[in-house]
């Protein structure tokens, strides 16, 4: 089982409404929009379905799937038995994607499919995102110490977030990593200084800097 090197803290899918809520037509998928959604995150990151399934959501797709001619929020599936079926897949992908999920993480199902970091400081793995989550203050070095390693178009290795990069351009994997490094050794130090040496206590059980592959070519 191989967990995802590409991720992000937050949300994976389009927000959608709840069962029993109204419905936010252009804004939020309905229900069975988002089931559709959960379903094609997992076989976007690799899921693999048989000839059957696959058929299966192409069909699905012809009845839920927004375009820019189609609006969202509004489409649901005709046929309980196939909405049952929806759901029922859902699950299915969810446990997929759980099994995936980094060290330190869990992936959750609110209104959307969001990635979260695990709040058990008595964990094996303490993602750095649940230590600043739990600490409730401002840390200086919070934002970089939560950063992970990616590969610019360029060539150039950057240390940010799923939006915005933080520090770089740096000549190597290695520099960024380091800066990553320094900056979790400082949050540290700030943790004690902010009266929690227990979250603090928790670096060595910190997982190692997440760096992404380079995207591929072609």
């Amino acid at each position: 089982m191989a967990a995802l090197t590409r991720w992000h803290v937050g949300a994976w899918t389009t927000r959608g409404t709840r069962v029993g809520e109204p419905l936010e037509a252009g804004r939020k998928r309905t229900p069975d929009e988002l089931n559709f959604d959960v379903v094609g995150l997992a076989r976007i990151l690799g899921r693999r379905l048989s000839g059957r399934e696959e058929l299966q959501v192409r069909l699905w797709q012809n009845e839920l799937r927004p375009t820019h001619t189609r609006l969202c929020g509004v489409h649901t599936l005709a046929d309980p038995d196939n909405a049952r079926l929806l759901r029922a897949t859902v699950e299915e992908a969810l446990a997929w994607l759980g099994e995936r999920a980094p060290a330190g993480y869990e992936f959750v199902l609110t209104d959307a499919v969001e990635l979260q970091p695990i709040l058990d400081l008595d964990a094996e793995v303490v993602a750095v995102d649940a230590v600043i989550q739990l600490a409730g203050t401002n840390l200086p070095a919070a934002r970089l110490a939560a950063s992970h390693v990616r590969r610019s178009a360029a060539g150039d290795w950057y240390a940010g977030d799923a939006t915005c990069n933080w520090s770089g351009p740096h000549e190597t994997a290695d520099a960024a990593v380091a800066v990553v490094q320094t900056a979790r050794d400082e949050l540290a130090d700030q943790l004690v200084a902010a009266g929690r040496p227990d979250l603090a206590a928790t670096a060595p059980r910190w997982p190692a800097v997440p760096v992404e592959p380079p995207a591929p070519h072609g």
